[in-house]
């Protein structure tokens, strides 16, 4: 096994412990044990005494009081243990993988079990028409509110609204179109792949690392931009006639369906089982992000080893669908009624505040940048249906999320592994976008100068004169150094 395991530290505990028992004691360490009471030669407690007086600490410990001094210590290692879990709240944490060879030898051979629902199909409309005062739009269809109700009744078979309704097939004159040369390529059979997507020239192509040469020949990785980030790319000769950065093959998207990149960006982050119908697993993660751990032990440690068919991280900090509202509005995310009205529809709909009640679901909102997917029935229903939360109300997915899982899951025994956010920075690293770091000032240079050369002159001149040693000065100074040496010392440890 590779990789640290999650758990808590005993020592930090144990250290914890200690303190506790150094403020319980008035600054001293508790035994549990007594030597009885031992005469100390007085002129070592002079001494100690004084040394105590020239520490900070002592100073405050007499003029506070025993009390006074144990409160204010246990106030200061309140706040240190605030901050600091304030400031890993946001880093990555262990995780346990298996080597690649094992992770690929752990594969499933068959596909898992898709509860109830067995065969799906998608609603094609050469000519959709909206017919209620909602949201939605001509690439997924306008599905009415008894449509959009009916998808959540879960059958064996199903019809259901799930984007690209026009053309004879995913982006060939449906919206969101490919170049002829690749969709040839999006029909082949992989086991896995991994995709990503770049809208509105927003992020720079992030390479993946740490990818093994079993991933390379066999794991395709694909990267979707649009018109306008393929002119970037190209004037900055970033981009040739080969579609090829790195790992990523190119695909260039014609006909966006939106005038919003972020809502174009959710089209192949959830229906990559339409463009890509002949896959396995498919691993997605937002542009912004670089992939650092294989994709076969990715796979493994999320999916395979937990039995799941889905895998998202839950959000690192709000789990409330209400909350999460809030925050998106605070940081301007998106238009404040739109927002209000979508989180209102909800509420009619049976939402509530996430409480234990809804153990052992343990969050409803997720962190959403990266989604591991087996493609089958259950988990591609899933995806058009959030899909069609999206395209109906605010692109904002993390908001959707839980209502649709929560309706599928009152359905069928179906469940998603919601892991641990600090997991998943485990094995994306975050960039800043684009225009974040041309803005960035260049990194300064350090200069180093090369370390100056001995006056050979003044040390042959100096040579056979006898030059005077101070020696009071000298013991003098050492005493004085050895004696801020140890100040320094008692200081440090406080």
């Amino acid at each position: 096994m590779t990789g640290g395991s999650l758990g808590i530290r005993a020592g930090s505990y144990g250290s914890l412990l200690n303190i506790k028992n150094v403020i319980a004691g008035g600054g001293r360490l508790l035994h549990s044990k007594s030597f009885g009471s031992v005469r100390k030669n007085p002129i070592i407690m002079l001494s100690g005494s004084r040394e105590k007086e020239r520490s900070l600490p002592s100073i405050w410990y007499r003029y506070l009081g025993r009390r006074n001094f144990s409160m204010l210590l246990l106030v200061a290692f309140a706040v240190l243990f605030f901050v600091l879990g304030s400031f890993v709240v946001n880093k990555a944490c262990p995780v346990c993988y298996l080597p690649v060879d094992q992770a690929i030898a752990s594969m499933p051979s068959s596909p898992s079990e898709s509860p109830v629902l067995h065969n799906l199909t998608y609603v094609h409309d050469e000519n959709p028409i909206k017919t209620e005062p909602h949201g939605g739009s001509d690439f997924g269809g306008y599905p009415s509110l008894k449509q959009r109700n009916d998808s959540f009744d879960i059958k064996e078979s199903m019809v259901v609204h799930c984007g690209f309704v026009k053309g004879s097939k995913p982006g060939h004159q449906t919206g969101f179109d490919f170049d002829e040369s690749d969709l040839a390529g999006l029909q082949q059979f992989h086991e896995i792949i991994v995709a990503s997507a770049i809208f509105g020239n927003y992020d720079l192509i992030q390479q993946p690392r740490n990818i093994s040469e079993e991933a390379k020949r066999n794991v395709p990785f694909y990267m979707f931009i649009d018109e306008e980030t393929e002119a970037y790319m190209k004037n900055r000769s970033m981009l040739d006639s080969s579609k090829r950065v790195g790992l990523w093959r190119i695909i260039v998207i014609h006909n966006v369906p939106y005038s919003d990149a972020r809502r174009n960006g959710k089209v192949p982050k959830l229906l990559l089982h339409r463009i890509f119908p002949n896959i396995r697993y498919s691993i997605w993660i937002d542009g912004k992000l670089q992939l650092v751990v294989d994709p076969y032990q990715i796979l493994e440690r999320f999916l395979w080893r937990q039995n799941a068919n889905f895998a998202i991280s839950r959000h690192y900090r709000r789990f409330d669908v209400f909350v999460e509202a809030e925050a998106n509005k605070a940081a301007g995310k998106y238009d404040n009624s739109s927002i209000d009205a979508q989180v209102d529809f909800y509420r009619t709909e049976g939402l509530t505040p996430y409480s234990e009640a809804k153990l052992p679901i343990i969050s409803d909102v997720p962190e959403g940048c990266v989604l591991i997917k087996e493609h089958i029935p259950i988990t591609n229903l899933f995806t058009c249906l959030w899909f069609n939360e999206v395209d109906r109300f605010t692109s904002r997915d993390q908001l959707s999320f839980g209502m649709v899982r929560d309706k599928i899951m009152a359905k069928v025994n179906w469940h998603i592994n919601m892991f641990l956010d600090c997991e998943r920075r485990n094995f994306v690293i975050q960039a800043y976008h684009r225009d974040l770091l041309e803005h960035m000032p260049p990194p300064v240079a350090v200069i180093r100068h090369p370390p100056a050369l001995p006056n050979i002159i003044t040390r042959e001149r100096n040579q056979g004169k006898k030059i005077p040693r101070h020696g009071k000065d000298r013991r003098s100074g050492s005493r004085h150094h050895h004696k801020a040496s140890a100040g320094n010392r008692e200081s440090n440890f406080f």
